[in-house]
């Protein structure tokens, strides 16, 4: 574990009208953060703090396939009674679908914050334009979140967006798209400190959130930071070697949704919760299969909560015959028998705070031929629109 820091209790994140009494905001991430895992953050934050203080965002919704009723993406966008405010991210890629999207959502009341994705770094993703392409195209971009912006006018509803610090070293854009988003209405806009070539790879540069918070200085928009915040306590130095206002937790969420209630304490200057043992984490992880069977059956949950399974026992002397074994559970009953067995565990993971999730290495961003040659060029991209199984 990191040197715990103790420190200033930072102001109440504000995005809109949403006053926030924790700046630590779950990062939309596909197959992840959906309604089950999202509640399940929430019951743990309370049960350990006694509030449910930050931003919970939904897995990343296609305007054009939620303008088409999509069942699958219907379905997505789900919440809970118990989550407020309701936020959901956006992929888009044209301001006629942005617009209809965000009218739907404001029509017929299905989120209360609406964030842009402007991140996703998958090739087949920005091949075709879409994602962290879209920011090199100015004027694109800039019609995108105006888009957005015009269709929640009158409303309580912030538009926020999110983007990486570029397509690569050669071609940065967060200076640029934070300003664009100021200008065009945003509420506030949260920076990825790695470059689309990066994708999750190498060490995330926080001096490059730093330079937006100066940049944004003035426009009286928060900046909210992104990248390699494993523990409470790397939210607590990005916060504070970058002035940023809030931090968006991803990977480092992934097996550890009680990391929300960590980040809080610790920002908010009361007694840390700590790491539990393997017997909480063995209860954790059936209250997750529970609420993934509540929301898509038994049989789905089973399968899904595989994959789970594997970030919760990282860095617990469990065994590869239980890990086998848990990766083969076709009921809760099941799940329920082998968990039993590591139920009055006292262990506790070692090195839990470490680097998880999918890393890979840089590479050439894949763009359509030409990309780079007019940053002001306004045209939609041809078939950039995608399934709801992107990155």
């Amino acid at each position: 574990m990191t040197e715990t820091l103790s420190p200033p209790t930072p102001a109440p994140l504000r995005i809109g009208g949403f006053e926030l009494n924790s700046p630590a905001i779950l990062a939309p991430m596909a197959g992840v953060t959906n309604m089950p895992f999202r509640v399940l953050c929430r019951e743990i934050e309370q049960e350990l703090t006694g509030t449910t203080s930050g931003l919970y965002v939904c897995e990343m919704i296609t305007a054009r396939a939620l303008v088409a009723r999509n069942e699958k993406t219907l379905h997505m966008t789900t919440f809970s009674p118990s989550e407020r405010p309701r936020s959901m991210q956006l992929y888009t890629v044209d301001p006629k679908f942005t617009y209809e999207a965000a009218r739907m959502i404001v029509e017929e009341d299905i989120a209360d914050h609406i964030d842009m994705n402007f991140g996703c770094p998958v090739p087949k993703v920005t091949r075709r334009g879409g994602g962290s392409a879209i920011p090199y195209k100015r004027r694109l971009y800039a019609n995108i979140v105006a888009a957005a912006v015009k269709a929640t006018e009158g409303t309580d509803i912030p538009v926020t967006v999110k983007f990486r610090v570029g397509i690569d070293d050669e071609h940065h854009t967060h200076l640029d798209a934070g300003r664009i988003a100021a200008e065009e209405g945003a509420a506030a806009v949260a920076l990825h400190a790695r470059t689309a070539s990066q994708r999750y790879s190498g060490t995330a540069d926080w001096g490059e959130i730093a330079r937006l918070v100066e940049h944004m200085d003035g426009t009286g928009l928060p900046v909210i930071g992104n990248g390699d915040i494993f523990a409470a306590e790397d939210a607590a130095r990005m916060m504070s070697e970058t002035g940023c206002h809030g931090v968006e937790i991803g990977r480092g969420c992934l097996g550890r949704p009680w990391i929300f209630s960590q980040i809080g304490a610790l920002l908010r200057g009361d007694e840390v919760p700590p790491e539990p043992t393997l017997g909480e984490v063995s209860r954790i992880i059936y209250r997750h299969a529970e609420l993934l069977a509540l929301h898509d059956g038994e049989e789905h949950a089973c399968r899904d909560i595989r994959k789970h399974t594997g970030w919760y026992l990282r860095g617990f002397p469990v065994g590869g015959e239980f890990r086998k074994n848990l990766a083969k559970v076709e009921s809760l009953s099941q799940l329920r028998t082998l968990l039993d067995t590591i139920a009055d565990s006292d262990a506790r993971a070692e090195h839990a705070d470490d680097a998880r999730g999918r890393q890979g290495s840089s590479s050439k961003v894949a763009l359509p031929e030409g990309w780079l040659d007019d940053p002001e060029d306004e045209t939609v991209p041809v078939g950039a629109e995608i399934e709801n199984n992107g990155g």
